[in-house]
């Protein structure tokens, strides 16, 4: 069947829009010409389509310098998407103060981005030292080479795992990302039988991570938190430790939702 000419229009003009979105948040102001570039648009298209999102109230034009930046209202809308997570963020985040000022290091949360089979941060809690992983909000990585996204794999059902397993495609992110379908199996397995995902080098270089599922009161993963380390400043004899203090934040956090934290059950 042919494409239908309005549809594929549209579907452009949407992309557009889209790459001028995307093109602000990386940039805290942006000229016109640079952000026509960015966007990969002609500056005529570029500047129609941020004269009409000024209009709308989302982009505003400094007088002086005439470049363009992103308002709050953007923002405003992002936060009233979250407002069904604010449970979860409300019983995360004193779980993840005790594992950060427990261990200093870097702790994320993350849920599932059905759409696209990743793993989105969503709240974190920054390292106390200098050198540390950073992952800012909103990032999205992929789920079989984070331990946040193994942890949320481990404990789905397995005709859920089974399903998104199918579709996913196992690219090397670094050193020591799992690319072959039955090694990742077989840690998943190994996930769900003692509670925590792990993963070394596998999303970054130099980057260790442990990950526990938090589940709601229908048993269902529904995010997972994580503590990430410099390999350097892992401490192989406090691993009982680390292992402990993110297991118990990960049943507590479950606890205060109605849910159960478990081992290996179906």
């Amino acid at each position: 069947m042919a494409d239908n000419p309005a549809k594929t229009e549209n579907a452009a003009a949407v992309l557009k829009v889209l790459a001028v979105l995307e093109a602000l948040v990386e940039s805290r102001q942006i000229g016109l010409a640079d952000l026509s570039q960015k966007a990969m648009t002609s500056k005529t298209t570029a500047h129609r389509l941020l004269q009409t999102m000024v209009d709308l109230g989302y982009v505003e034009q400094d007088a002086e310098t005439e470049k363009y930046r992103l308002t709050l209202k953007l923002f405003s809308l992002g936060a009233r998407s979250l407002s069904d997570q604010a449970d979860l963020l409300r019983v995360a985040d004193p779980a993840m103060g005790r594992l950060s000022r427990a261990t200093g290091e870097s702790i994320n949360l993350g849920v599932l981005d059905s759409r696209e089979d990743k793993v989105v941060y969503i709240h974190k809690y920054d390292a106390a030292f200098n050198l540390a992983m950073k992952s800012p909000l909103g990032l999205r990585n992929p789920l079989h080479s984070t331990a946040l996204g193994k942890a949320l794999l481990a404990f789905c059902s397995k005709g859920e795992q089974e399903e998104r397993l199918a579709r996913m495609v196992l690219d090397r992110r670094a050193p020591r990302t799992m690319t072959e379908r039955a090694a990742l199996l077989s840690d998943l397995e190994k996930t769900r039988a003692r509670g925590y995902a792990e993963e070394v080098e596998e999303s970054e270089a130099g980057v260790r991570c442990m990950a526990v599922p938090i589940f709601n009161h229908l048993g269902h993963p529904i995010a997972a938190m994580s503590i990430s380390f410099p390999l350097f400043r892992f401490d192989e004899a406090r691993r009982a430790d680390y292992v402990e203090l993110l297991v118990s934040a990960g049943k507590a956090a479950s606890e205060a939702l109605g849910g159960r934290f478990r081992l290996g059950e179906e």
